[in-house]
């Protein structure tokens, strides 16, 4: 390999600052350049709606590192404020222009790093360009937004897009006092979760005084009679606000790279190999320009997360100068915290499965306590469990609750990345004290639901079947009283042995109770003695997120 003398970095934030710092590790005698548009080469983007809602109170906060930790440091040479204009793959050469002064130049290199990040779509709507209507991407971005908030004595703030960012600053607008309504197209918040996971964090919003339009779009923006904004949405209604956020998603900055006539994606993401390669041999790429491998499905897609891009950035580095290092792909791993609600998932979803045409996946329910209920303060956490039906891989989790969500969903995402199966995670040894978590901790309880349906000891039934069969209450007679699933008989777990010849045999029979457990117990009974019996997974708790 020859050696790499000039190394150039376009763009820093997550993954271009990591390539650069982990080049300068592997090597001292390299010449590092880190060239960057914006005003700050490394901050923290995930903390930019915590800053407008003041719960980040210093924008130098949210600064990382700036060029003189780079200088010092690492004797790298960072220049914030200076635009890559091209690359002359042939020269190996990029120009440069110096946004200040308006001067080009130009920079050779022995291997280029493009990270050039991603930016918020801004859709071609009548009176998006209106003052008052902002995205979030940068520190700039927050500032102007806090700005307006003062200057204007915001009282309404209309967020567009109900995703994880959409809702961070939902909350955090409404943190500062302002009545939040967030707009978004699909037909629920947090499109990429499972519809029925997604229903309790929007009712949480709602007891939480935001309010939610879904399944209808924008259709424009106007100013208002009274000096304010005015939107539009699809069914024809007007919101007055004060301020609108556009949050509906990003696209990637490839065009640098597509008119130096590097290979893009069918999404227009840069097309990079596992060494983090381009199709130019002196080109890698990362962060969210980046096409990447869905770990799970084997899917090619854009994920625009911190955590890849670092590791993109190291992994990139590493084969700039040798090392053979290879990214494993992303299985989207992410949390959200709304008004003391966690929302947190991994691997795929069911959604995603069905659109692939996946028929080999089973999925489990549960509604265990983040710790053991006699320890006081237990918390629900609401819990679904994605894994093939014929060998028990792991495939996706997604789990909503105000306490311990995110380190089961952790332990999960390790399960995804090791290719462990759910008989690993009934057998994962964690840690346990009454008041972290219980001898069978939530993630083995998953696994263990998972596993027994696999063995065929716990058949497994969907929640969409429950019209085709009968259905079982196997709770006390006071609590199908008090809520029950419309049809079901009633025959309580204590009684079933006394009271199974009234079941019929010639049908399924689907049984439920509160969270499950009992409704196990139920179908072993009745499967033992002969009976077409499934239990539905999670309980009336479920049919609850379902209703």
């Amino acid at each position: 390999m020859k050696a790499i003398e000039r190394l150039v970095v376009v763009g820093g934030v997550a993954g271009g600052a990591s390539a650069a710092a982990r080049a300068r590790r592997l090597s001292e005698a390299c010449a590092i350049t880190v060239f960057d548009k914006g005003p700050y080469v490394s901050f923290a983007n995930c903390g930019l709606p915590y800053f407008v809602g003041d719960v980040i109170r210093e924008e130098k906060s949210l600064i990382v590192a700036s060029p003189e930790l780079f200088r010092d440091r690492f004797n790298i040479e960072v220049r914030t404020r200076h635009e890559v204009m091209s690359i002359d793959r042939a020269a190996r050469e990029i120009v440069v222009r110096d946004l200040e002064s308006e001067r080009e130049f130009r920079v050779p290199y022995d291997a280029l790093v493009l990270s050039p990040g991603a930016r918020a779509i801004r859709p071609p709507l009548p009176g998006i360009d209106l003052p008052g209507v902002f995205v979030l991407r940068t520190i700039p971005d927050s500032r102007r937004i806090r700005e307006w908030l003062q200057e204007k004595d915001a009282k309404r703030a209309v967020v567009v897009g109900g995703g994880f960012i959409g809702l961070e600053m939902a909350e955090n607008l409404a943190h500062r006092g302002l009545e939040v309504t967030v707009v978004e197209l699909a037909d629920q918040v947090m499109p990429p979760l499972d519809p029925e996971v997604a229903k309790p964090v929007a009712d949480h919003l709602r007891e939480n005084g935001i309010k939610l339009r879904t399944g209808h779009g924008v259709e424009s923006f106007a100013e208002s009679a009274t000096g304010g904004l005015e939107v539009r949405t699809a069914d024809g209604d007007t919101l007055e606000t004060d301020i609108v956020i556009l949050a509906i998603g990003v696209q990637p900055e490839s065009g640098l790279a597509r008119e130096a006539g590097l290979a893009l994606g069918e999404r227009g993401g840069i097309q990079v190999d596992r060494s983090m390669k381009t199709d130019d041999p002196n080109i890698w790429a990362v962060g969210d320009a980046v096409e990447v491998i869905d770990s799970v499905s084997g899917a090619r897609l854009q994920v625009p997360l911190a955590g890849p891009a670092n590791r993109q950035g190291r992994i990139a580095a590493d084969n700039i100068f040798g090392r053979d290092s290879s990214f494993r792909g992303v299985q989207g791993t992410a949390v959200c915290g709304l008004f003391g609600l966690t929302v947190a998932a991994t691997g795929v979803g069911e959604k995603a499965l069905r659109r692939d045409g996946n028929e080999n996946y089973e999925v489990a329910y549960l509604h265990p306590g983040h710790h053991v209920g006699y320890y006081p303060g237990a918390k629900p956490i609401h819990m679904k469990l994605l894994f093939d039906r014929r060998d028990g891989r792991v495939l996706g989790a997604q789990a909503t609750g105000e306490e311990g969500v995110a380190r089961r969903i952790d332990v999960i995402a390790m399960a995804i990345q090791m290719n462990a199966t759910v008989f690993d995670l009934e057998e994962a040894e964690l840690c346990y004290a009454p008041q972290f978590g219980a001898a069978k901790d939530p993630v083995n309880i998953a696994g263990m639901i998972a596993a027994n349906h696999v063995r065929g000891d716990h058949p497994l039934a969907r929640w969409e079947w429950i019209e085709d069969g009968v259905l079982v209450d196997v709770r006390s007679q006071a609590e199908y009283e008090c809520e029950s699933i419309p049809g079901a008989l009633n025959i309580p777990l204590e009684e079933l042995r006394e009271r199974a010849d009234e079941l019929p045999r010639d049908q399924t029979l689907h049984i439920y109770c509160k969270v499950g457990q009992r409704g196990y117990y139920a179908t072993r009974l009745l499967a033992q003695r002969g009976f077409d019996v499934r239990n539905l997974s999670g309980g009336i708790q479920t049919w609850e997120m379902f209703r």
